[in-house]
């Protein structure tokens, strides 16, 4: 059993990361989603580690931010921002018969390419305003991202017969399979009162804010769609990010 989901994180990480790991023979694929919100909280805490190194060399808060950013990219290999960037240009289409097709295209719209730059600004200039536990909330932040996938594959239809993310519905098919990685992440916002008895307000806001935002973003594009695609997935991934960092300058 251990064996069996230690494969099936390693495939999760094949599969939405870049990050190099040695072929291993015989990996499944199919179940990849479940574990979803573990490989969230691995890229939060690469990105919380790199952010502290440059911190420590005495790199400017603004540099460290971008730089953040650019690594958040390049570690996701920015598979959930080009869904975002499909999702855009395809919801700017008038006619929604016609929404599907446009995602579908490979080339980026402008509408696309307006949404890349307002996630990119949200996350650098909300990471710039953020001082404390900043390694704890990008962790919170990616983690939540991906519990908010899985709330779309579970609660939502798949709008295609075939796609890169059809295969998601046969893993997470009920409410029951988001227990394990709202656990989770329960457990990851209860990290800011631990870290810091005094806190117990951050860790109560985070709990609310990360469940409510994405929970009400994968709940806003079915609006939209009427469902969700694999373009869709990444979306609501980025925009609860970006969305919860928002509501954490408030706090932090």
């Amino acid at each position: 059993m251990v064996k069996l989901l230690l494969f099936d994180l390693l495939a999760s990480i094949i599969f939405y990361t870049s990050i190099p790991l040695p072929y291993i023979n015989g990996l499944d694929f199919q179940r990849v989603s479940r574990l979803v919100p573990v490989v969230g909280l691995i890229i939060g805490g690469i990105l919380g580690l790199f952010d502290g190194g440059m911190n420590y060399l005495g790199m400017p808060v603004l540099t460290r931010s971008a730089l953040v950013v650019v690594l958040w990219i390049f570690i996701t290999g920015g598979l959930h921002l080009d869904g975002a960037m499909d999702t855009a240009d395809g919801l700017a289409v008038g006619d929604p018969k016609r929404r599907l097709e446009v995602m579908a295209d490979s080339a980026t719209g402008a509408f696309g390419a307006m949404s890349a730059i307002a996630i990119l600004l949200l996350k650098t200039s909300t990471l710039t305003d953020i001082g404390e536990y900043r390694w704890l909330i990008l962790m919170a932040a990616c983690g939540w991202g991906r519990w908010g996938q899985q709330v779309a594959i579970a609660c939502y239809p798949y709008l295609k017969a075939t796609g890169k993310g059809a295969f998601h519905k046969q893993a997470i098919r009920s409410y029951k399979d988001l227990l394990p990685g709202l656990c989770l992440m329960v457990a990851v916002s209860g990290l800011f009162w631990l870290v810091n008895n005094h806190h117990l307000l951050i860790s109560v806001v985070v709990l609310i804010t990360g469940s409510a935002i994405a929970t009400l973003t994968a709940a806003w594009f079915n609006h939209k769609l009427g469902g969700h695609t694999g373009d869709t997935y990444g979306a609501v991934v980025e925009w609860t990010e970006a969305l919860f960092l928002c509501v954490l300058t408030i706090l932090t």
